[in-house]
């Protein structure tokens, strides 16, 4: 049975009803900045991207890249059992979008998730009337679940994330986080904390199951080995360490340590990630001021033996990158508010962890990993450098990847439960 609304709930829908204006405004300052796709912006306002397809359809909803990627395994299954369902996701952000197109499977499109303004929403739905809706870890836009939840299908909340900072944000609207979870009939939690966050916010205990973290049974990731082959043949003996999905501010540490490493390591290459594109072009000129010689992945540049940093300044290839180091530091975690990215997918590749101190939106997984010896937590750059170096022994490299894959390979039987459970809520809608 779906929740009731409550008064905070209600206050929240009838503004959601009239910001259309503020929201316009604000969609025009992130399309000024290059937030928003240019080519596609009837979607934040609910106005479809393309016909709906015939047969059944399943909605998943993400927020952006990590939570968008945890699904992609998880589809295809689903396409593999059931051909005739067709699958939409939908995402927030053009970097999400970008690796949706090269990464779903044959059985899933993406659109752009409309903004939180009952109107789109509602032109949302009646165009695209999915038969199941599924949200993925903790973005809960209070409208978008209500006008869902009123069409009357099942709606699951997978993968669900209930940090302690969320848990104290939504406690002081008990009665709108009540309305809104008390919409999903069934969910299921990466882990205990979660699960327990959820039930203290009025969550029904018999609706909850704690079943792990999707992005431990992701597909590995992919990658051209073509590419691979050149740039390792580019690359030849030379010591190679990677920073991935770097985040403002961290590009001046990895930088530092890099030019650290390199007094003791004189033939030492980095490559180096942003997480998003439109820094792609501050990073590079943050290399060039520490005088360190680069070549660029969007300039169909090569690294060669005099390059200091290749700028991996290119979407979906994360899987590439993993490859060719043996060494990475999976940032997001070197300064606070972040909180992380998913150490899975270095682990599945062979390429020793390295981490920052902030990353409580993997806590559990890093825990697991700390236990088993397979990362190693670095707060300066001069840590950085010292543990960097120490892992370009192979050996040290060889055992520490070895102890991340047995921690990544365990979780392999999460995405089978959610895809039996996602599966059997669908054929028993209606029932």
């Amino acid at each position: 049975m779906k929740s009731s609304v409550s008064p905070g709930l209600a206050l929240y829908l009838a503004l959601s009803e009239r910001w259309a204006p503020l929201v316009e405004r604000y969609l025009a300052k992130r399309l000024a900045r290059g937030k928003e796709d240019p080519e596609r912006p009837g979607e934040r306002r609910g106005i479809a991207g393309r016909p709906r397809p015939d047969g059944p359809l399943i909605w998943f909803h993400a927020a952006s890249v990590g939570e968008s990627l945890s699904t992609l395994e998880l589809i295809r299954r689903v396409g593999e059992r059931r051909p005739d369902i067709n699958v939409m996701v939908t995402t927030g952000t053009r970097t999400s979008a970008a690796l949706m197109g090269v990464r779903m499977s044959k059985n899933a499109f993406h659109q752009y998730v409309p903004v939180d303004v009952r109107p789109y929403i509602r032109k949302f739905l009646d165009h695209w009337k999915p038969d199941m809706a599924v949200w993925t870890e903790s973005e809960l836009w209070p409208a978008l679940v209500h006008e869902t939840s009123r069409t009357g299908i099942p709606m699951m909340l997978l993968n669900a994330r209930m940090s302690y900072a969320s848990h104290d944000r939504w406690r002081w609207f008990p009665g709108m986080a009540r309305s809104v979870l008390g919409a999903f009939d069934h969910a299921l939690a990466q882990d205990e904390d979660s699960a327990r966050h959820l039930r203290l916010l009025g969550y029904p205990r018999d609706r909850i199951e704690v079943t792990g973290f999707l992005k431990e049974g992701a597909q590995v990731l992919p990658h051209d080995e073509s590419e691979r082959a050149r740039i390792a043949a580019c690359i030849g003996t030379r010591p190679t360490w990677f920073a991935a999905s770097t985040h403002a501010g961290e590009d001046e540490i990895v930088l530092a340590a890099h030019k650290l490493a390199l007094r003791r390591t004189h033939r030492l290459m980095l490559i180096l990630a942003p997480r998003h594109p439109e820094r792609f072009d501050d990073v590079a000129a943050l290399i060039e001021a520490q005088g360190l010689r680069m070549a660029r992945r969007s300039k169909g540049e090569y690294p060669d033996q005099d390059t200091d940093v290749y700028l991996a300044d290119s979407m979906g290839e994360m899987g590439l990158w993993y490859r060719l180091a043996p060494v990475s530091i999976v940032c997001g975690s070197l300064r606070d508010r972040i909180g992380g990215h998913n150490p899975f997918e270095p682990a599945a590749l062979g390429s020793a962890i390295l981490h920052g101190p902030y990353m409580f939106n993997f806590s559990d997984i890093y825990a697991r990993l700390a236990e088993a010896k397979a990362a190693i937590e670095v707060t300066t750059a001069e840590d950085l450098a010292r543990n960097v170096q120490e892992l370009l022994a192979p050996d040290r490299a060889a055992e520490l990847a070895k102890a991340a894959w047995e921690v990544s390979s365990r979780g392999a039987e999460v995405t089978e439960c959610a895809v039996t459970t996602l599966l059997e809520i669908f054929d028993n809608r209606g029932a």
